[in-house]
C-alpha cells in the first residue's frame, strides 16, 4: 500500500498516561463521575474517556508544563488558556480564573442528558434551544464538577448568541435536509440538488453550523437502515448521550462521481487528510477529510488503479473500468452513498472488548477483527442485508459484474449494505490501519460469501 508520508500518525503514550491520570482523578475525585464512567462501560460498551469533550481547571501552571512536555501546546483567549494536542485524539485542556476543575462531557443533546440524568439544584441549562453550544452542569462534589456539552459545528467553550431567527432557519434546513430526495434516473441530478440545499443552508447558517446538520442528518438515515445502530443507539440514549463517540463516518462512491462528492464535502469545510491505497489485487482507494470545526471525519472509499493514487483524483474525474471492484459493485447494487445507498457504515468509540460481549447478547454479531493492535481495535458488526432493486441487478448482470447465481442469490438474499463498526483507540492514536484495512474491504464484497 502506497503511504502518504505527510500523515504518518504515531501513538502518544506520555500524553496519554497524563490524561488518563487526570480523568482519573476526577473520578476519584466525584462519585457522580465514577458512576458514570462505570454505566458507560456495563450499559453501552464505551469509556468516559472518549467521551470527554475538554477538562477545565484553575490557572494550573506545574500542569502547563506537564502538557507542554507531552506534545501539548497553548493558545490565549480572552478568559482562559487552551492547550490542545496536534499529534493525538486527546481533549482540550481549558484553564480559567475559577476554582472548578470540570470533566464535560460531549453529548448530542443536552436536554436528553439533563432529561437522563437531572441538573444539580439551583443550575440550569446555559445556552438557548439550537444555539450553536448548550451546556449544562450535572453534577458536583467540592470543586470538582460534571458538565455535558452540546455542540453545533462551534469549539469555543462557552454558549455564543442565538435568536429566534437563528432557530427559525436550523430547523428549516434540519427539515429540507432530512426529507432531501434521494433517488434519480439520473444521479447527477441528485448531486445538483443537494449542492443547491447546501449552497442554501450554508448562505443561511455559516458552513460549519450546515456541516454539523447534515451529517446528523445522514446518520438518521444510516440508521434507520441498520439494526445494529438502532440497537446501538438505543443503548446510549438511555444515558442521553446520543451518537457523541462517533469516529468517523464512512461513504462508498462510484468512480463516476468521487469528484462531484470531494465537491460536496470541500463546500461543507473539510480538508483532506491521508489516502490509501490497498493494492492492485484490491482495487481500492480513499480519501480521509476531516472537518475542524464540527469534528467530523469521512473515509471515502472508491475504485482505484494502481497509477491513480499518486494523481489528483479527489478533483479530476475518474474514467470508466470495465472490471468493478468491491465498492464499485456496492454502489451497482445500492446506490451512491450520498444518495440512495446512505452511508456504509459509521464508526463509533468504544471498548472494544465490552461492545461486542453486549451486543452478542442483543443478538448482534461482529466479524473478525480486521485491527487488532494495542492502539488499535477494529470490527464490523454483521451486514445488514438490502433488497437489491431488479432493474440494478439486471444492470450489474450485463456489465458483466456479478454472474447469474450471484443474481439470484441477490434476489432471495438481499446483498451487505451496511455495518456499525466498532473501534477502540488507545494512546491518541488518530490514523487508520493502513495494512489490515484491506481484508475487510474483500470481506464485504457483496460477491463473496463471508458477509
Amino acid at each position: 500500500m502506497a503511504v502518504d508520508e505527510s500523515f504518518l500518525w504515531s501513538v502518544q503514550p506520555q500524553a496519554a498516561s497524563l490524561v488518563g491520570e487526570l480523568v482519573q482523578q476526577f473520578r476519584q475525585n466525584c462519585p457522580a463521575i465514577e458512576q458514570m464512567a462505570q454505566r458507560l462501560t456495563s450499559e453501552t460498551g464505551t469509556r468516559l474517556i472518549d467521551w470527554v469533550d475538554h477538562l477545565a481547571f484553575p490557572n494550573n501552571e506545574p500542569l502547563a508544563r506537564q502538557l507542554a512536555d507531552v506534545g501539548y501546546s497553548s493558545e490565549e483567549s480572552p478568559d482562559a488558556s487552551i492547550w490542545q494536542h496536534s499529534d493525538g485524539l486527546f481533549p482540550p485542556i481549558r484553564f480559567f480564573a475559577r476554582d472548578a476543575k470540570r470533566l464535560v462531557m460531549k453529548v448530542d443533546s443536552i436536554a436528553d442528558f439533563v432529561a437522563a440524568h437531572g441538573l444539580h439544584p439551583g443550575d440550569e441549562i446555559d445556552g438557548l434551544p439550537l444555539s450553536p453550544i448548550r451546556r449544562a452542569r450535572i453534577a458536583h462534589n467540592g470543586e470538582t464538577e460534571l458538565w455535558g456539552i452540546e455542540r453545533h459545528g462551534a469549539r469555543a467553550f462557552v454558549p455564543l448568541p442565538a435568536d429566534a431567527k437563528l432557530q427559525s432557519l436550523v430547523l428549516m434546513h434540519g427539515e429540507t435536509l432530512r426529507l432531501r430526495r434521494r433517488s434519480y434516473a439520473d444521479d447527477r441530478e441528485g448531486f445538483s440538488l443537494l449542492e443547491t440545499l447546501l449552497r442554501r443552508a450554508i448562505r443561511d447558517l455559516g458552513t460549519a453550523r450546515t456541516c454539523d446538520l447534515f451529517f446528523r442528518c445522514e446518520r438518521l438515515y444510516w440508521q434507520s437502515r441498520n439494526q445494529a445502530a438502532r440497537v446501538q443507539k438505543e443503548r446510549q440514549d438511555r444515558l442521553g448521550i446520543g451518537w457523541g463517540n462517533h469516529d468517523h463516518h464512512t461513504y462508498r462512491s462510484s468512480r463516476e462521481h468521487f469528484s462531484a462528492l470531494m465537491k460536496v464535502f470541500r463546500s461543507l469545510g473539510f480538508e483532506f487528510r491521508e489516502r490509501f491505497y490497498a493494492g492492485h489485487e484490491a482495487g481500492w482507494g480513499a480519501q480521509v477529510l476531516e472537518h475542524a470545526q464540527s469534528g467530523v471525519v469521512i473515509f471515502a472509499d472508491v475504485d482505484l488503479a494502481p497509477e491513480e493514487v499518486s494523481g489528483d483524483f479527489t478533483t479530476q474525474p475518474l474514467p470508466p473500468r470495465p472490471e468493478l471492484g468491491t465498492v464499485g459493485l456496492w454502489c451497482k447494487l445500492h446506490g451512491e452513498s450520498i444518495l440512495q445507498a446512505g452511508m456504509h457504515h459509521l464508526e463509533c468509540q468504544f471498548d472494544f472488548d465490552a461492545a461486542r460481549s453486549q451486543l452478542a447478547a442483543c443478538g448482534i454479531e461482529t466479524m473478525k477483527p480486521f485491527t487488532d493492535f494495542p492502539h488499535l481495535r477494529q470490527a464490523f458488526t454483521r451486514g445488514e442485508r438490502w433488497v437489491v432493486a431488479e432493474d440494478r441487478l439486471q444492470s450489474a448482470l450485463s456489465a458483466g459484474a456479478i454472474s447469474t447465481e450471484q443474481a439470484d442469490r441477490f434476489r432471495t438474499e438481499g446483498a451487505v449494505g451496511s455495518h456499525l463498526e466498532i473501534l477502540e483507540r488507545n494512546d491518541g492514536f488518530k490514523g487508520f490501519n493502513q495494512t489490515g484495512i484491506n481484508e475487510i474491504i474483500q470481506a464485504t464484497d457483496p460477491r463473496g460469501s463471508a458477509t
